[in-house]
C-alpha cells in the first residue's frame, strides 16, 4: 500500500519513464443541492505523489485548502514535482448543479489525476479525487467523487467572519442561501483527526439560535457530491 504523501516529498521524484504524455479534457459537475466548491485544483502527477490519503493525517497544505479554500500550498508542492496543474477552471466558486471544464496536457510519467476543492459551507470538508490512473486508451471516462473531512477542525457548523485560516474555528462563508445566526455549535471536538469520509452537515431548522448556523433542508448532502468526466484524446 502506498504511504507516501505530498508533505513527505522533499527531494526529487523519479517518474517511471514508461508512460506517454496525454491530452485530457476534464469536466467537473457539482451534484449537490446547496453546497458550493471553492476554486478547483486539477493536477496530473506521478504515481509517487498523493494530494491526500484517506486514513492519514492531513498535510498543512491540505488543511489550508480544506479549511479556507487556499490552493497555494498544494500548488507549490505540485509545481515542485513537475506536475501538470490547472487552478480555478471555473473562475471562482462552482455552484450547485453546474459544471466547469478544463484541458490538461500531461508530461510523460504524470499518469495520475487528482482533483480537490473545499466545500462551502463546511468547516473542513472537501471534494476529492486522489491519484486516479489516467487511462492510456482514448475515450470518455466517468468518476463520481465523495466528500472528505480533513480531520483538522471540529465541525461546529458555525459561520464565523474571519475564519478559514488553519487553526481558526468556523466556516468562512456560506454562499447561496444565507445561514442562520447565533448557533451554539454542533461540537467542539472530533474523535477522528485523520482524513475520512465526511459525515455531512447536520444543520437545524432554527433561523436564530439552535446548534448549527446551517439549514437542514439546504446544506445536507449524500455522496457522491461531484461527477468528473475525463476525455482522453
Amino acid at each position: 500500500m502506498k504511504t507516501r504523501i505530498l508533505p513527505l516529498i522533499t527531494g526529487i521524484l523519479f517518474a517511471s519513464g514508461t508512460t506517454s504524455a496525454a491530452s485530457l479534457d476534464v469536466k467537473v459537475t457539482n451534484l449537490t443541492q446547496g453546497i458550493y466548491f471553492t476554486p478547483l485544483l486539477v493536477s496530473a502527477h506521478t504515481s509517487d505523489a498523493m494530494v491526500f490519503q484517506a486514513g492519514e493525517k492531513a498535510s498543512d497544505a491540505l488543511a489550508a485548502m480544506a479549511e479556507g479554500g487556499s490552493l497555494t500550498g498544494l500548488s507549490d508542492i505540485l509545481t515542485g514535482i513537475n506536475a501538470n496543474t490547472m487552478e480555478n477552471p471555473a473562475g471562482g466558486l462552482l455552484a450547485p448543479v453546474t459544471s466547469t471544464m478544463t484541458s490538461l496536457e500531461t508530461d510523460a510519467g504524470n499518469d495520475r489525476l487528482s482533483i480537490v476543492a473545499m466545500m462551502l459551507p463546511t468547516n473542513d470538508g472537501f471534494v476529492g479525487l486522489n491519484s486516479w490512473p489516467i487511462p492510456t486508451t482514448p475515450g470518455t471516462y466517468h468518476i463520481y467523487l465523495n466528500a472528505y473531512d480533513a480531520g483538522t477542525e471540529a465541525n461546529n457548523e458555525l459561520v464565523v467572519e474571519g475564519s478559514g485560516a488553519p487553526g481558526t474555528p468556523g466556516i468562512p462563508a456560506s454562499p447561496g442561501v444565507a445561514p442562520g445566526t447565533q448557533g451554539m455549535g454542533v461540537t467542539e471536538m472530533e474523535e477522528n483527526t485523520h482524513v475520512h469520509i465526511h459525515r455531512g452537515n447536520l444543520g437545524d431548522d432554527e433561523i436564530t439560535g439552535g446548534k448549527s448556523d446551517l439549514h437542514n433542508t439546504v446544506h445536507r448532502w449524500l455522496n457522491p457530491v461531484a461527477k468528473v468526466t475525463v476525455t482522453v484524446k
